[in-house]
């Protein structure tokens, strides 16, 4: 084998390898977006992770476009040159690479990357933390003239939108039943907004947009590459995080007791759900569940013959996990609505 042929060997394992690391960055990155919450507001590494992914995605994408015009990779400086403004790597994709092919389902990712305000605004408090405001706390414990603002401050206010244009999450807020649902909502929104980046860029490695060399690597952007509006929001990412590994686990399997209680005791009251009969979105990751109120107030879903606590009282009372902490409801999309139905039951 020439001298060539190696490097070129070595180039593209390379490549395989950075698609492969932004994939697990930006998976991650969800994760730990997912598993903010009252308890958990360490907002540095979800930044940290995404900034790093989308980075390491783009540049990836730039050095692919740049090779089906070239027929050779760039030279270091190229990809230096780009910096760490997300904005900045985007538009160079969208203005030198990004291909339609005239299909329209890459029409529409075009026209969201260029034209969606939430992303940009999102992109920008990331592209902010990955050039300044990492160090934003050492500028002032140094005395140092920072002008820049907190990208937490600038999130926060962005999910602040979100409430504001959702009125009933104020309501959520103020339940220690429902205000679980408020940050699964935020989370799934911004999710959302990212997954429809992401998989706007993953469907030009698989329409072959990208060439021969692109479409080999598809592989690496093959969840997000098929990821559509129906699917948009459903994904648990937090199964890939520490912090989701190391929970302990609550899940109770029903008993001989817990059906007798269930037909026989009068202040247990049940009732079946079917998804076909439900009007709404369904949380749940099943069709089929049954809702029981125990003694007034404390209220339970069985799902496949495991029960989980549905408000703040029965998790507490039974020592249950959630449906959201035990990945059997889609976070964001509530449940409330199956808390009141059981309250209701006579």
């Amino acid at each position: 084998m020439d001298i060539f042929n190696v490097k070129k060997m070595k180039q593209n394992l390379a490549l395989f390898d950075e698609l492969d690391t932004s994939v697990k960055l930006i998976k991650l990155g969800f994760g730990e977006l997912q598993n903010l919450d009252e308890s958990n507001s360490f907002y540095f590494l979800p930044f940290q992770l995404l900034c790093q992914g989308f980075e390491r995605l783009m540049k990836s994408y730039l050095c692919l476009g740049y090779y089906e015009k070239n027929k050779d990779f760039p030279q270091l400086a190229f990809i230096k040159g780009q910096g760490h403004d997300l904005e900045k790597l985007l538009k160079t994709i969208l203005t030198e690479y990004f291909q339609t092919n005239d299909r329209p389902v890459l029409k529409d990712d075009k026209t969201f990357l260029e034209s969606d305000t939430e992303l940009a605004e999102l992109l920008s408090i990331l592209s902010d933390f990955g050039k300044l405001a990492r160090y934003h706390n050492f500028d002032l414990i140094t005395g140092g003239d920072s002008k820049n603002i907190s990208p937490q401050e600038r999130w926060s206010k962005f999910e602040e939108k979100i409430i504001k244009a959702n009125p009933p999450m104020f309501e959520k807020l103020l339940s220690n039943d429902t205000k679980i649902e408020v940050y699964g909502a935020i989370s799934r929104h911004i999710i959302i907004v990212f997954e429809k980046f992401v998989s706007a860029l993953g469907r030009q490695f698989t329409f072959d947009t990208l060439g021969a060399k692109g479409k080999q690597l598809s592989v690496q952007m093959f969840d997000f590459s098929m990821l559509y509006p129906k699917n948009f929001g459903n994904t648990d990412y937090r199964k890939n995080t520490t912090r989701y590994k190391l929970q302990p686990r609550k899940v109770h399997k029903r008993t001989l007791i817990d059906y007798l209680q269930r037909r026989f005791n009068a202040n247990f009251k049940s009732k079946t759900i079917h998804k076909n009969d439900f009007d709404g979105e369904w949380p749940f990751l099943v069709d089929k569940v049954i809702i029981e109120r125990r003694y007034g107030h404390w209220c339970v879903v069985t799902i496949e013959g495991k029960d989980y606590a549905l408000n703040g009282s029965a998790k507490g009372r039974y020592n249950l996990e959630d449906a959201y902490d035990a990945g059997m409801a889609k976070i964001g999309v509530p449940v409330s609505d199956f808390i009141q139905i059981a309250l209701e039951l006579r």
